[in-house]
């Protein structure tokens, strides 16, 4: 018998014999329930990870310990930011799983109890005081700040040394950002494996759509009709039902609003990421589109607001988010189900493909040990238990993946996310040339007044990339 399983058998004991003694007393209280909050997520995930418009991550305390290192054993300690507290069981079960599997190394999960960017700026200051986890989850947009502050190892050298290691198991849009390599710029680097990747859908209030006599958009989409104009006449047909009923929500972060843009053939950024190309007639003729919907058609939850309450509330007919909104949807009372985004000017979606990875501390002392566990933590069985909670996609490019995704039901149309991903859509990325919490301040701003309509979308192209360019100096 190995020395982890005699130390747990001890601690059981100690456990056990603790409880007994205890009997009597007041027992503890369960955490409440995480509040719902996008996303996200995390420019993913992320992004300011796509998660920052998903449900709160609980505290630190929502899961319970685990048992410490069995002597002689490297003790690893590792975080995620969960989207909700089922998740974060999810996670502390499977580290229980590969901790009982790595002979030699014994396991702490600890569920991060921070949203949006706080969560990364917690872990940098826990890094430069020495006392951040050995691996932790980043969003994928902010992967070439950790890397280029020194705050992440590059993992290249031992995925060389790792029989059966291929970067190409998993989607090649991540991948081509966590092996990028700003010192030499080429792709011999590796900052990390993506965890899951996931992207936007609408999910439908199947019962609003029908009491609206609107369209059914999923069968718009399956016979090609399913774009701008057809998603306005939906909207506007579930506005029509009362002044608190919305056709459309989304939430006030770059996600959502990308999309119109993207949809548009616009975009964030020029083609080699060194500047603003948010002024663009593409990009504008996106963010023009949006902003009619809150202020021209009035078809839309009030930019600003979060969305997801009132649709589960069942007052707005279509909700834009991505898988990690699943768990919570799948609690309400009305028939739902989710479509693919409509397709704008430019024949796509405009979708994102949202990501984060697993990365190690650049200050960790087990280096080895803790690259075993970035690929035990990204391996398909592993992966396949997290998805099927909802809250994301696989990572690895496997038809097997694909089609044990397909089964995690509800929704019915889970195709819509696959769809989503192979419609051109766009992978957020890190700015490994500029500063993308820096840029992403100067445009969250400036996008909140033009959806308000407290700017005119002339007064936006007017000064918006003369702001956002100062992020790349």
């Amino acid at each position: 018998m190995s020395s982890k399983r005699v130390s747990i058998l001890l601690s059981l004991l100690v456990l056990f014999s603790l409880l007994i003694s205890a009997c009597g007393g007041a027992a503890t209280p369960a955490p409440a329930a995480p509040a719902a909050d996008e996303a996200a997520p995390t420019e993913a995930a992320a992004a300011e990870a796509a998660p920052a418009e998903a449900t709160e991550a609980p505290a630190e305390e929502a899961v319970s310990e685990a048992p410490a290192a069995a002597e002689g054993d490297v003790a690893l300690r590792w975080r995620t930011r969960p989207d909700n507290q089922e998740e974060a069981g999810v996670y502390q079960s499977i580290s229980d799983e590969i901790d009982a599997r790595l002979e030699g190394i014994g396991l702490a999960y600890e569920p991060g109890g921070s949203e949006g960017a706080s969560y990364q700026d917690q872990l940098k200051t826990e890094i430069a005081n020495g006392t951040a986890p050995d691996v932790f989850w980043i969003p994928g947009t902010d992967v070439a700040d950790f890397a280029k502050r020194g705050l992440i190892l590059n993992l290249a050298g031992q995925a060389a040394s790792t029989e059966g290691y291929s970067n190409d198991d998993f989607y090649a849009g991540p991948m081509d950002f966590l092996t990028y390599n700003p010192e030499t710029d080429v792709n011999d680097a590796l900052w990390g494996l993506p965890r899951d990747v996931s992207t936007f859908v609408l999910y439908l209030n199947k019962d609003l759509l029908a009491e609206a006599g609107a369209a059914d958009p999923i069968a718009l989409a399956a016979e090609g009709n399913w774009d701008w104009d057809a998603f306005v006449e939906v909207a506007a047909a579930v506005r029509g039902l009362g002044s608190d009923i919305y056709g459309y929500g989304a939430n006030a972060w770059w996600g959502p609003y990308g999309t119109w843009m993207n949809a548009a053939g616009g975009g964030f950024f020029n083609a080699d990421r060194t500047a603003c190309n948010l002024n663009s007639p593409e990009s504008l003729a996106g963010l023009e589109f949006e902003q009619r919907l809150y202020q021209d058609l009035d078809v839309a939850v009030p930019y600003g607001e979060d969305s997801e309450p009132p649709f589960r509330a069942g007052k707005v007919g279509m909700f834009q988010n991505g898988r990690w909104a699943t768990p919570g949807i799948r609690t309400v009372d009305f028939n739902w189900d989710v479509v693919e985004l409509p397709k704008g000017p430019n024949g796509s979606a405009g979708n994102w493909q949202f990501w984060g990875a697993y990365a190690v501390n650049a200050n960790t002392q087990h280096p080895e040990e803790a690259w075993k566990l970035v690929q035990e933590l990204t391996q398909a069985e592993t992966q396949a238990k997290i998805s099927a909670l909802g809250t994301n996609i696989p990572s690895r490019v496997s038809q097997e993946a694909t089609d044990a995704f397909l089964t995690f039901t509800p929704p019915a149309n889970n195709q819509a996310f696959l769809n989503g991903l192979q419609d051109n859509a766009v992978a957020e990325g890190p700015l490994w040339k500029g500063d993308w919490p820096g840029f992403v301040t100067v445009m969250d701003s400036n996008v909140q007044a033009l959806m308000t309509g407290e700017k005119s979308i002339d007064d936006f192209a007017a000064t918006i990339c003369d702001e956002a360019d100062k992020t790349f100096q």
